[in-house]
């Protein structure tokens, strides 16, 4: 009924504690009657009881398929989950007839839940995790986990479940090693920033990539195509920047809550919360979606 939407931005840094902090703030102070947000699976976690408590609609931007499972009244996500990208990882595998692999899996939080749950789908695919190393988010040179690697005669390929700079320095020290196994990295690091960091060594890695980073490659009947080509032109124009699959995840999750408050014709966060989970075959740039 022409009411603006006024946006509360914090930004968390990436940081668990200030995630909640903030989150806190929005429910006490800022008086919000639905969340948009928590970028990363640790600072979405670290939000979810505030919101849930609260009875606040929560629609997050994080990977891991706990952050919806089991479920939670309050609390829906739009990116595709971890189970889904291990799934598509393992059937482009078996494809290519590799079913020996390392798992070389980031600490953080995405990066342990896709890595626990590449770990009980594999069975399924006909995949054997034949050897496992770590890194964290702040390392800064993968050379000794790759080494390992390297050292092992069945490992037919390497994958790597992880999220933010971490991988793309994996991949970089991968490609300065000279290791020719092929390479699987996650949808956490579906960006033009990745590749950037990644100094070359990206070439050739694949990845489960949502609809966004595929634009004109799109079918010309495929239902995300147009949406995918206007967000592309209007976030370049305005940001002078190209698109990540990060932003698609808040663009989509920020217009299912808008559509749950229009639909509702209330801003009351119980009724906006089950708009969304009315919501169906929404067609957002990172996927269409059915709550």
């Amino acid at each position: 009924n022409g009411q603006k939407i006024e946006l509360v931005i914090y930004d968390d840094g990436g940081d668990a504690n200030a995630a909640r902090t903030f989150a806190s703030r929005l429910v006490d102070q800022d008086k919000v009657v639905a969340m948009v947000g928590g970028s990363t699976t640790g600072t979405t976690m670290s939000m979810l009881s505030v919101f849930e408590d609260a009875e606040l609609p929560f629609m997050s931007m994080a990977g891991a398929l706990q952050v919806v499972q089991p479920t939670k009244r309050w609390v829906f996500k739009t990116p595709q989950t971890d189970t889904m990208a291990c799934e598509k990882i393992f059937a482009d595998l078996k494809t290519r007839k590799l079913v020996s692999i390392a798992l070389i899996s980031g600490t953080d939080g995405f990066g342990r839940s896709m890595r626990d749950q590449c770990v009980a789908v594999a069975p399924k695919y006909g995949i054997k995790i034949a050897h496992e190393e770590s890194f964290g988010p702040r390392d800064s040179d993968m050379t000794p986990q790759l080494t390992n690697v390297r050292g092992k005669s069945d490992v037919q390929a390497v994958v790597v479940p992880g999220i933010g700079q971490a991988p793309a320095i994996l991949v970089r020290n991968y490609k300065q090693m000279n290791i020719t196994l092929p390479l699987y990295v996650s949808h956490g690091v579906a960006s033009k920033e990745f590749i950037e960091l990644a100094g070359g060594g990206a070439e050739g890695a694949r990845l489960p990539a949502p609809a966004l980073l595929l634009g004109d490659k799109l079918d010309a009947n495929d239902p995300q195509r147009a949406p995918v080509l206007a967000y592309i032109k209007d976030y370049e124009k305005k940001t002078g920047q190209p698109v990540s699959a990060f932003g698609g995840f808040m663009h989509d999750g920020f217009l299912m809550v808008v559509n749950a408050i229009e639909r509702a014709k209330s801003a009351e966060p119980a009724k906006i919360r089950d708009g969304i989970e009315k919501t169906e075959k929404f067609v957002g740039v990172n996927g269409v979606y059915s709550m």
